[in-house]
This record gives structure tokens, sequence and C-alpha cells, in this order.
């Protein structure tokens, strides 16, 4: 299944002092139950920026404002190896903003909740708790201020080309 790297777009949500994030809810999957930051894949032709707010908005109900980029991390799955076939490798582009509106009729089934954790208790999480070990490091990230502005993502769509006419038209 996985034969190269694939990207990512998470975001982490702080509000007095605390983290959100989501419980998995993947049966069969050796994630199933763990806690991750809400994040997925970036759809072919989407933008990051818009596939962070389309993540979040389906993994927690709210509206998310990126308003930095906070890391670009590469987290290699060796653990999921076997149950894969393969070895997922996934390139998070991972965001810091504000939230705004909340619906929960925006909830996606591949979470079963959410709930805000201090620092600590991120950072005192293991793997069978944890979905990626790499959010103790984004959440240490978070807190000591990085970002780089929203400018540093520079998104084209290349126009479509009928290469049976040699024509090229724009999407």
């Amino acid at each position: 299944m996985f034969t190269q790297t694939f990207a990512v777009c998470g975001a982490v949500i702080e509000k007095d002092g605390k983290i959100l994030l989501v419980r998995e809810n993947l049966p069969g999957n050796p994630d199933d139950g763990k806690w991750s930051h809400p994040a997925g894949w970036i759809d072919i032709g989407e933008d990051p920026v818009a596939a962070v707010k389309r993540e979040t908005r389906e993994e927690t109900g709210f509206e998310f404002a990126p308003t930095a980029l906070l890391g670009i991390y590469s987290l290699v799955r060796g653990d999921l190896a076997g149950f894969w076939s393969a070895t997922p490798h996934a390139i998070k582009l991972i965001f810091r903003g504000d939230i705004g509106g909340y619906s929960e009729k925006n909830l996606e089934g591949d979470t079963s909740g959410t709930r805000w954790f201090l620092p600590e208790e991120i950072y005192a999480m293991g793997a069978d708790t944890l979905r990626d070990t790499d959010i103790k490091r984004i959440v240490k990230d978070y807190f000591s201020g990085k970002g780089y502005p929203l400018e540093i993502i520079a998104h084209a769509t290349m126009p479509a080309v009928d290469v049976k006419n040699r024509k090229i038209g724009l999407k």
C-alpha cells in the first residue's frame, strides 16, 4: 500500500493552556482508541491551508483559522509495517491557529470524541495511548512559540493538458 511518503496536515488547538486532541475511531486498526491532534491526508489538488481547515472541522466540529505553519514533521511508523505490509511515512504540515464556531453535525466517523489535555498529560502518554509520539514534540514546539508565516506555503495547480490533441486548458 505505501510505496512513498504521503502528505498530512494537522492543527494544534490550544485554549486556556490545554491542547485539544481527538480520539481515533478506527476499528481493526492498531491506532483505534488512541489520541491524536486533528489531522488527515491532503486531498489531490487541495491547498494545505484549506485541508487543515477541512480536517479540523471534520474531526472536532470547530472552524479553524490557521495563523502560522508550526513546522514540518517527518514521521516513519515502523510499528505499523506488519499491519500494512509496508512502512507508512508521513510528511506532516502542522498549523497553529484559532478556533471559531462549533457544529457537532460536522464530525466524521473516524473520530469518537475530543478532549482538552494539559501539556504534561500529553508528555506522559506512551505509544499505547498516543497515536503519533511526535505529537509530544509538536506540543513542545507550540508552547515554545515556533511558527512560520503561511506565505511559506506556495500552492499551485498546473493547467490540464489534453495529450491526445496537444491542447492546454486551465482547470
